[in-house]
């Protein structure tokens, strides 16, 4: 590390990233914050990723967020750059992970005459960050950065944008030492608040958890698995949150959402008590707050958040708990529960659930595509990173993979598409080891698809799985409902994905039938770098549900 009199706020800055524990930077690289690029050449500490888009860069930086529990860094430049980035800030804000984004701004004598792309970052993303601010003193560096770090990893995880006037990166930060790194808050839950919930939960006849989101990691799923376990708790995972527990275990119940088990819907509805730990309930976990309404007649809640602002937001609550996810999940694995008849729900929620989660073994279609996630099951390590952006194909992943691994799910809550292939790139460089798998729709692929290129230049593993039917599978299918026979600005003309691979150096195979998927595939978990299946399906398969669009327009 330099000295103090020696450093530049640019040098300054990347030595306050190392401090806090950073070892990733994603960017596409700008002329408003060129210091900073030549201070991170010099930096052995930090890896930067240089990306194809800036949208590519913000989903790389959350969902790397995601997957180290500690903020996923990006680097943007000012106006085009910081506004194509918005996305993935947006996302990291929904799906509660902690995330940074830096962005080169004008020079702080410029500030406010509408200079060369110039935005006003701090109320631009006020409204998607948990903070937005600008660095004016780079003296003031240390401190800034200390605090990003806090709010991005505290409470509720969330996204911090920091604006960096390209004047104030040049100066000398003489004297500011660097501050040690922040750790985010472990609260444990208050005892007599666990003594009550004990007995809440013992007291029900139909309890049901309803688990994952904000602070939930690898301790907090084992310690609340072996807890629900323990005593026979029905267990289900709120949208896209299907790692929070292991899909293997004997109280899994399945996971909410788009499309989810009809069962499992009856029992949230049948349910006298609800334990919600972690998630904030959100619109696609209670289908539109309708499955558990924000009033819930006649049946309990109880609410785990470690954000006191999320608990009694939306849901009224019977009891609330502000703790560390982790650190109630071994509360509760611990707590004697001999005052709990172990209920038999947990058990049946799960044999319904294993009856849902059962590919068919006959093909409906040419390529049908419930019967070739049974394929990857057979063929994909189970414990692989899936990653999905938005669309009707992301459903047969939810209801047939087995998510076994943590993390094995980057799947932005918040429904956006094109973030499948960056997450992906942002995984196989976390975890060059795992099995990492894109999967996508063509609508979701080319909007991010060009961050393949980005895989290659790292020399990356990634099998991509392109799902193509020509439509806006997810819009069309509400056409269909809403104006039936009238399709209208959903149809789309693709290019050859396979093609597309083999021009970024990698293997690609265009398939049409499950016998074609399932040879692709063999031959394709043989190789190393990108690997891509170009899947031509029917538009009449258009739910994992089982929706079609003959079926739609006969309603």
């Amino acid at each position: 590390m330099t000295s103090p009199e020696a450093r530049t706020a640019s040098r300054l800055l990347v030595d306050c990233l190392v401090e806090q524990g950073c070892d990733r930077i994603f960017t596409v690289p700008g002329e408003s914050f060129l210091p900073v690029l030549d201070s991170l050449a010099d930096c052995a500490e930090i890896e930067t990723i240089t990306c194809r888009q800036e949208g590519g860069v913000a989903f790389m930086a959350c969902a790397d967020g995601a997957m180290t529990g500690k903020p996923g860094v990006a680097f943007v430049t000012r106006g085009p750059g910081a506004t194509n980035a918005s996305i993935g800030v947006h996302v990291a804000m929904q799906d509660s992970q902690p995330m940074i984004l830096f962005i080169g701004d004008v020079d702080r004598g410029m500030k406010d005459r509408e200079g060369f792309q110039e935005v006003d970052f701090t109320a631009f993303f006020t409204p998607l960050a948990k903070w937005a601010a600008r660095i004016d003193d780079a003296s003031r560096i240390p401190e800034y950065i200390a605090r990003a770090w806090s709010t991005a990893i505290s409470g509720r995880p969330g996204p911090v944008v920091l604006a960096l006037p390209e004047d104030m990166l040049h100066e000398a930060a003489v004297l500011s030492p660097v501050r040690p790194a922040v750790t985010r808050p472990a609260q444990a839950p208050c005892p007599d608040a666990m003594g009550t919930m004990m007995r809440m939960i013992g007291d029900a006849a139909a309890p049901l958890a309803i688990v994952g989101g904000a602070g939930w990691h690898a301790r907090s799923r084992h310690y609340f698995t072996e807890f629900a376990e323990k005593i026979g708790l029905p267990v289900a995972t709120a949208f896209r949150r299907q790692d929070a527990v292991p899909p293997s275990s004997g109280i899994y119940a399945g996971n909410l959402g788009y499309g989810p088990n009809p069962k499992l819907t009856q029992r949230v509805k049948d349910a006298d008590l609800l334990l919600v730990v972690g998630a904030r309930m959100g619109e696609a976990t209670t289908d539109g707050y309708a499955l558990v309404t924000p009033d819930h007649p006649d049946q309990a809640l109880i609410h785990i958040h470690p954000d006191p602002a999320e608990l009694g937001r939306v849901y009224r609550t019977d009891l609330s708990l502000c703790a560390d996810m982790a650190e109630f999940a071994e509360s509760a694995a611990l707590w004697d529960t001999d005052d709990i008849i172990p209920f038999d729900a947990g058990p049946q929620a799960h044999a319904e659930w294993l009856e849902w989660n059962t590919p068919r073994d006959e093909p409906q279609f040419d390529l049908d595509l419930a019967v070739a996630m049974g394929t990857a099951r057979r063929m994909i390590p189970q414990d692989a990173i899936i990653c999905n952006g938005a669309g009707n194909y992301a459903g047969w992943w939810h209801r047939y993979w087995p998510y076994a691994g943590f993390p094995s799910q980057l799947a932005p809550t918040a429904g956006a598409m094109g973030y499948g292939v960056p997450a992906a790139v942002a995984a196989a460089a976390r975890y060059p080891e795992r099995c990492v798998v894109s999967a996508a729709g063509d609508g979701c692929f080319l909007m991010n698809g060009q961050e393949l290129a980005t895989a290659a230049q790292y020399g990356l593993n990634l099998l991509v799985i392109v799902f193509d039917n020509s439509t806006y599978g997810t819009i069309r299918m509400h056409q269909e409902r809403e104006y039936p026979g009238r399709e209208a600005s959903t149809r789309l003309a693709n290019p050859d994905f396979a093609m597309m691979a083999q021009s970024y150096g990698g293997w690609g195979k265009r398939v049409t039938t499950n016998a074609e998927f399932d040879a692709a595939l063999e031959k394709a978990m043989t190789m190393d770098g990108i690997r891509l299946l170009h899947c031509i399906t029917d538009i009449e398969q258009l739910s994992a549900g089982g929706a079609t669009i003959s079926g739609l327009r006969k309603r």
